[in-house]
C-alpha cells in the first residue's frame, strides 16, 4: 500500500491538494484539501450591497464574470429589482462567452496535456499530420509547412529543458496518442492561447474590461447608441460580431475536432472517474426574466442515482435543502462541528487544526481541509457540464438530446460512457458547442432590439437605499462553466450583514462530511489504476475532467502596505 500525494493539482487556479491510498496499483481511498483560505465572505460585512459584485469577483482571475453576475442576482433577488430584457441578453452574451472561452482554454492548457506527450510530437511526421488533421477539420492552418513549423519550435524548447512543461510524465506508458496527433494538439494549444485573448474582448466591450469586467445590480454598465463614440456604437456591434463568428469557427473547427480526436484513443477512459451518481444543476441562460426557471435554456434539477426519469426540483431559499457541514474542515460553528447549516445563516470561523507546514501528509487528520462540505438534501452532488447535460437530457430538452446522441454515436460508445473522466471532458465540448449556438442567437437578438430602439439597460427603480426595507435576503444562481454556483446574502440597515459563496469545486471538492460521505473528487478516483506511483498522471486526468478552481488565497494590506490579519499554525 502506498499514499501518493500531489501537490498542487491546480495549474493556475488555487491549490489543491490529493492524496490518494494505492493498493496493487489501484486507487481504494482518496482525499481532497483546498489549502488556502479565500476569506471573501469576511470582507464584504457591511458593505454596500451594490458594491458586492465588485468584491465578489476578484474570488477568481479566470472566471471573473460569473461570481459578479451572482452577486448582482443576489441582491436583486433580495431587493426584487427586475432587469431589462436588453440587459438580460447582454448578462448572456457575457456569460455564453465565459464558456466558450473557458472550455477551450481548459481543454488546450489546462487539461490536454494529460493526454497529450510534447516530446512524443518529435517523432511526429508533419506531412501525416497535415493529412489526418484535414480528414476532421477545415482548419486552414492545418498544413505540411505548419506543423513543422511547430514541431521546429517544440525542438528549440526542448533543447532549452522544456521550461514550465520540464516536469511533465513525458513517455509514460499512459500516453497513447500517435505522434501525429500529438503534434496536432500542441500545434492547437499554441492556437488556442492567440484566439482565447481575442474572444474575450467581448467582455471588454461590454463590461469595459477583462477579466473582472464591470456589472450593475439593476442591468448592466454600458448604453447603446449606434451614433454615440463613448456608447456600444456599430463598430463595437461589428467587432463583437467578427469575434462571434471567429470563436464559431474556432470551436468547430479546432476545438471538437480535436476532443473527438483525442478522445477515440482513450475510450478505455469510459471505464474510469465515475463517481458519484447525483448530478445538480441551478440552470443558465434565462429567455424571459431570471424568475421564470422554466424558461431558462439549461433546466434547473437534481437527478438522483443515474435515474433519469425522474428529475427533482431545486429550491435554494429551503433551509433543509442546501446545507454546508464542516467534519472534516478547518472552520467551527456555533452549533458543533456536525450541524449542517443554510448559507443564509452561514458562519465562516477558522479554525486550523492540521499539521505545521511544511508537513508531508495530512493522515491521521480528521479535519484536511479549508473547503467546506455542501449537501443537497443530505446527498453529495457532482456540479459541472456533465451535469448540466444530464439534467438537461433528463429534463427532455431536444437540442441536448440531440447533440449528446449524435456525439456517442460518433465516439461508437453507449450513454453510460458519459459517466465517467472520458465523459466529463466530451461534455465539456458539448457544453461549449450549445453555448456557441446560443451566443450567435443573443447577439441576433440584440441586434432586433437595436434596429427597434429597445435598448434600455438598467433598471433604477429601486437603486437607491432609502426604498430598501430594513431587512433583506436573497440568493443568486448560475451554472458558471465549472458548475453550480450560488451567492446568499442578508442585508440589515442598507449594508450587508451575512454573505456565503457556495461554488462548483466546493461542491466538488470538498472533504468527507459526518456520515464519511465522499464528495466527487474523492468518489471518482476509487478504482482507478496507477501505473507509476512516483507518475501519477492518472490522478490528474480524472481530477482535471473537473476543471478545479479553488479560490486564490485572500491576502489584506492596509494603504501602508502592513499586514490587516495573520492566519498562525502554531
Amino acid at each position: 500500500m502506498a499514499r501518493v500525494i500531489v501537490d498542487p493539482v491546480t495549474r493556475i487556479e488555487g491549490h489543491l491538494r490529493i492524496e490518494a491510498v494505492v493498493e496493487n496499483g489501484v486507487i481504494t481511498d482518496a482525499f481532497s484539501a483546498g489549502t488556502m483560505v479565500r476569506g471573501l465572505e469576511k470582507i464584504l460585512i457591511g458593505r454596500d450591497p451594490r458594491d458586492a459584485w465588485a468584491i465578489a469577483e476578484r474570488v477568481c482571475g479566470v472566471c471573473t464574470t460569473v461570481h459578479a453576475l451572482t452577486s448582482v442576482r443576489a441582491v436583486e433577488d433580495a431587493l426584487g429589482v427586475a432587469v431589462p430584457p436588453t440587459a438580460e441578453i447582454i448578462r448572456n452574451i457575457m456569460m455564453a462567452t465565459q464558456y466558450v472561452q473557458d472550455h477551450v482554454v481548459h481543454f488546450y492548457h489546462l487539461h490536454a496535456l494529460d493526454w497529450v506527450d510534447i516530446v512524443n510530437a518529435l517523432k511526429a511526421d508533419p506531412k501525416k499530420a497535415a493529412e489526418l488533421a484535414q480528414t476532421f477539420s477545415k482548419w486552414d492552418k492545418n498544413t505540411p509547412a505548419y506543423f513543422t513549423e511547430v514541431q521546429n519550435k517544440i525542438k528549440s524548447f526542448a533543447a532549452n529543458g522544456l521550461g514550465i512543461f520540464a516536469n511533465g510524465y513525458w513517455g509514460h506508458p499512459a500516453y497513447v496518442l500517435p505522434p501525429e496527433v500529438n503534434l496536432i494538439a500542441v500545434a492547437h494549444y499554441l492556437d488556442a492561447l492567440v484566439w482565447q485573448k481575442e474572444i474575450v474582448k467581448i467582455h471588454a466591450v461590454f463590461g469595459g474590461k477583462n477579466p473582472h469586467p464591470n456589472y450593475l445590480v439593476g442591468g448592466v454598465p454600458c448604453s447603446i447608441n449606434t451614433d454615440e463614440v463613448s456608447a456600444i456604437n456599430s463598430e463595437r456591434l461589428n467587432l463583437v460580431k467578427k469575434l462571434i463568428d471567429q470563436a464559431d469557427e474556432f470551436v468547430n473547427e479546432v476545438y471538437i475536432p480535436d476532443v473527438l480526436a483525442v478522445a477515440s484513443f482513450y475510450k478505455d477512459w469510459a471505464k474510469y472517474g465515475s463517481g458519484l451518481k447525483n448530478y445538480l444543476s441551478y440552470g443558465e441562460f434565462p429567455t424571459k426574466g431570471y424568475a421564470q426557471v422554466d424558461a431558462f435554456k439549461y433546466p434547473r434539477g437534481v437527478v438522483l442515482g443515474r435515474d433519469l426519469s425522474t428529475v427533482h426540483p431545486v429550491n435554494p431559499r429551503d433551509s433543509q435543502e442546501i446545507k454546508e457541514y464542516i467534519a472534516s474542515s478547518w472552520y467551527s460553528y456555533e452549533g458543533g462541528n456536525k450541524a449542517g447549516i443554510h448559507p443564509w445563516s452561514g458562519e465562516t470561523k477558522l479554525n486550523y487544526t492540521g499539521p505545521k507546514p511544511p508537513f508531508e501528509s495530512l493522515e491521521g487528520f480528521d479535519q484536511y481541509s479549508f473547503l467546506k462540505t455542501p449537501r443537497w438534501k443530505e446527498q453529495a452532488m457532482e456540479v459541472g457540464p456533465l451535469s448540466r447535460l444530464i439534467v438537461a437530457y433528463a429534463s427532455g430538452r431536444p437540442d441536448v438530446k440531440e447533440l449528446v446522441g449524435s456525439t456517442l454515436g460518433k465516439l461508437n460508445v453507449p450513454v453510460g460512457a458519459l459517466y465517467s473522466t472520458l465523459g466529463r471532458v466530451a461534455a465539456r465540448a458539448l457544453d461549449a458547442a450549445l453555448a456557441m449556438g446560443w451566443l450567435k442567437e443573443y447577439f441576433d437578438e440584440l441586434m432586433g432590439r437595436v434596429k427597434i430602439n429597445e435598448v434600455s439597460t438598467f433598471n433604477g427603480t429601486l437603486w437607491e437605499p432609502k426604498t430598501w426595507p430594513t431587512d433583506a435576503e436573497g440568493v443568486g444562481l448560475t451554472e458558471a462553466p465549472r458548475g453550480a454556483l450560488a451567492h446568499w446574502i442578508k442585508i440589515h440597515d442598507k449594508a450587508i450583514d451575512n454573505y456565503q459563496l457556495v461554488v462548483p469545486t466546493t461542491w466538488n471538492g470538498s472533504p468527507r462530511d459526518a456520515t464519511g460521505q465522499r464528495s466527487s473528487f474523492e468518489e471518482s478516483l476509487i478504482g482507478t489504476p496507477v501505473a507509476k506511483i512516483d507518475e501519477p498522471v492518472e490522478i490528474l486526468r480524472t481530477i482535471h475532467s473537473f476543471d478545479p478552481c479553488l479560490a486564490c488565497a485572500v491576502h489584506l494590506y492596509d494603504p501602508q502596505g502592513r499586514h490587516l490579519h495573520k492566519v498562525s499554525f502554531e
